[in-house]
Formats: C-alpha cells, structure tokens, sequence
C-alpha cells in the first residue's frame, strides 16, 4: 500500500482504536460489561410493541419513566431512538446489547468531528487529538458505559447534530438538514440547531457564493423532508397522546399526579447554582467524593470554557465574526432552557443535559474563519490542558458514579 493511503487511514483507525481502549479499560475499572443489556431498556420495549404491531406497553415497569394516559403505559420519550433498535431486535430479540450501540454512536461521532475538523484544518494528528478530547473530556463519557434509554438519546442526537454539521460544511445541504431532523426527534432542544445551519449555509457554506435563487432552489429539498419528518413525529404523538406537541413527559406520575412543573423559569436559579457554580466534590464521612446530581458545565464539559475563551481572544484581536458570536449566543439559550429543567438529569456525573449543547463549538470554529484554513487548537496552551483535564475527570466519574448493571 502506498505511505499516502497509511498516512490517510492512519489518524482514524488510531481514534477508534483509542475509543475502544477508553471504553474496555472503565467497563474493567467499573466491574460492568458492554454486553450486558441496561435493566433501563425502554427503547427494547417500545421496539418489541413495534414488532407487534402496538405502541403502548402491555404493563407498567416501575423503574423505567412510563407516561401513564388513558389508563395505559408509554414510553416518555421522542422515537427516533428506537428505529435502530427496532432493526437490532431481529438479531437479538428483547436482549439488544444497547451499551455496545451507545459506544458505536460515540465512535461515529469521533470520526465525524475528526473529518469535519481535518476539512477546516488540513491536520490530521490535532485533529484527531482534538476531536477525541472535545468528545470524551466532558460528561458524556460516562454516559457510555450504559446503554439506559436517557443515554441512548443523547448520544444519537449528538451524532445526528456533528453530522448535520459535517454534511452542511460539505455542501451537502439536504443530507445535513435530513440528519439534523432527525435528532430533534432524540433532543427536542436540538431545534436550535436549525436557523444557523440555515445561516451557515446562506452565508459561509460551499454554496454562499451562488445567487440566492440557486441557494433557495439547494436548501428547499432539505427543508421539505425536515418538514415531513417532524409531521412524522407530530402524527405519533397524536396517536399516543392526542396531541402533535406531546412525547409523554406531562403525563410522567412525577408531574401527572405528584405536581410540579417539568419546565420553569423559577427552576433556573437553582439549577444555575449547581449546574454554573457547582464545585465537583463534597465532604462526606468517607472524606471528599464528587457529587453524584451534577456540578457545573463549565468544569465537567470544559469546551464550554473553550469556546468562551475563543469570543474573548477574537474581541480583543477584533477578529470576531457574527456567525462566531451567534453561535456562542444560541449555545448560551440552549444552556439556558436545559437549566429550566425541574431536575437537570437527576443522579448522573458532571452536567449530562447540556452534552446536547457541546457541538455548537464546532459551529463557533466554523464560524471564527469561514473562508480560511483554520487552526485546531486555536488556543493550545489551554485547550489541550482544559480537555486533558476533562477526560481524565470523566474516566473517574465513569468509575464512581453509574447506574447499577
């Protein structure tokens, strides 16, 4: 083989084998295997109902967060996440190894980050490098080692968002906008996404030269089939719950028959005291241990910091773009809805809900040079040792802080 094509292949396969090293070396420190199906398996459920032509669940599983409507059981959650399951169960039946499933989502995301950034950048080592620790130095590496049904949906939709990203930042219009659809039906909050992939397109895409009827003519296939798969979501909904707007959740007993409100404003500040300012550890008998319902985004998903500290050395360099600085704002609303979120994610390590907002850092690096080869790092001295740092953090937090096998 010529050294061209190692060189070429050489990057990727180096990432995946660094994924599965990753994955196989906390599934060792954690006692837990990859194989073993998530006792929270709502999506294997829903798959089987399929398989029968049904949606409803025959019984109620305490442990798992069924809507109850009409006097019956439903999965509370959008269905997007079921579709490879459903396909997964004619091998495996109602024992999808989803945690392996959970873990290829991951790798793809990887290697799609890694292409998108070699594109902007033209260096394969760093971006290799920078794609795995923007990935795994945050909180959705523990969300890896267990396939649960909250887990599976974040980790689809950050893999639908990075794509939808990538294609756009191809050119490839229609399949960007197809993929960034279906996420919003894994991460409802994902339809953030959508006006500046329009704007990317419109302004700095392969496309932005062309005349704005070639530009209406490239983008309006896309629009058409986003458009008919969020009918799709809206006729499911009704199905289930006479209501095109409504996945389940308002009919979760927490918030059906307990009260309480699922999504308030009077639910950010104190949200924001845990999930901004939160410190990782806390005092126990046993001595200092990391907090088991979250602390802040900004330490346990550091690209945050990253991406505040590029707005800030462009400012001062004045070299800031506004598709950079709209990026970074609708990065700050996203954080902003997921904090009106009664619990935020409950038990888990870190900040797992703003995860979903973790590639509008690569909208902002998009954004910072569109016409010009780019730098990845653009800060090195602190964004390598941010990630660094992150990663090594996630590794223990995957080993102390997990959902029982």
């Amino acid at each position: 083989m010529p050294l061209k094509h190692v060189s070429k292949w050489l990057a990727p396969v180096c990432l995946v084998v660094a994924c599965l090293l990753l994955f196989a070396v906390i599934h060792a420190l954690q006692g837990s295997s990859p194989l073993t199906p998530s006792a929270y398996n709502s999506y294997t459920r829903q798959a089987m109902q399929w398989r029968k032509g049904a949606i409803a669940l025959d019984e109620d599983v305490p442990h798992l967060e069924l809507a109850i409507y009409n006097g019956r059981y439903w999965v509370s959650f959008p269905p997007v996440p079921t579709v490879p399951v459903f396909l997964l169960t004619f091998v495996f039946g109602d024992r999808v190894p989803d945690t392996l499933l959970v873990q290829l989502y991951a790798v793809l995301a990887c290697l799609v980050v890694y292409i998108l950034l070699l594109r902007m950048s033209g260096r394969r080592a760093s971006s290799a490098v920078w794609a795995f620790l923007f990935l795994f130095g945050s909180s959705f590496l523990p969300l890896l080692q267990n396939g649960a049904v909250w887990y599976q949906a974040q980790a689809l939709a950050l893999l639908l968002v990075v794509i939808a990203v990538d294609r756009m930042h191809a050119g490839h219009t229609t399949w960007s906008l197809v993929s960034f659809a279906f996420s919003v039906g894994c991460r409802p909050f994902d339809v953030l996404y959508g006006p500046m992939l329009l704007m990317m397109f419109w302004f700095v895409g392969p496309h932005s030269h062309k005349p704005a009827r070639d530009k209406v003519r490239l983008a309006l296939p896309g629009i058409a089939l986003g458009l008919m798969v969020a009918g799709l979501y809206a006729w499911y909904n009704a199905l289930r719950f006479g209501n095109p707007l409504e996945f389940g959740h308002s009919y979760l007993p927490e918030f059906s028959f307990q009260g309480g409100t699922q999504f308030s404003v009077h639910h950010i500040a104190r949200n924001a005291a845990t999930f901004l300012f939160g410190w990782p550890f806390e005092t126990s008998a046993q001595g200092a241990q990391l907090r088991q319902f979250g602390f802040s985004l900004l330490l346990a998903n550091p690209v945050f910091i990253c991406i505040l500290l590029w707005a800030v050395y462009d400012a001062v360099r004045r070299t800031g773009t506004s598709l950079s600085y709209g990026s970074l704002a609708f990065a700050a609303l996203h954080i902003l809805l997921l904090l009106s979120h009664r619990t935020m994610g409950g038990y888990q390590y870190g900040a797992r809900y703003p995860v979903d907002a973790m590639p509008w850092a690569l909208m902002c690096l998009w954004g910072r040079k569109p016409d010009r080869q780019l730098h990845v790092p653009v800060l090195p001295w602190a964004e390598y040792p941010l990630l660094t740092a992150g990663l090594f953090l996630a590794i223990y937090g995957a080993v102390v802080i997990h959902l029982p096998f």
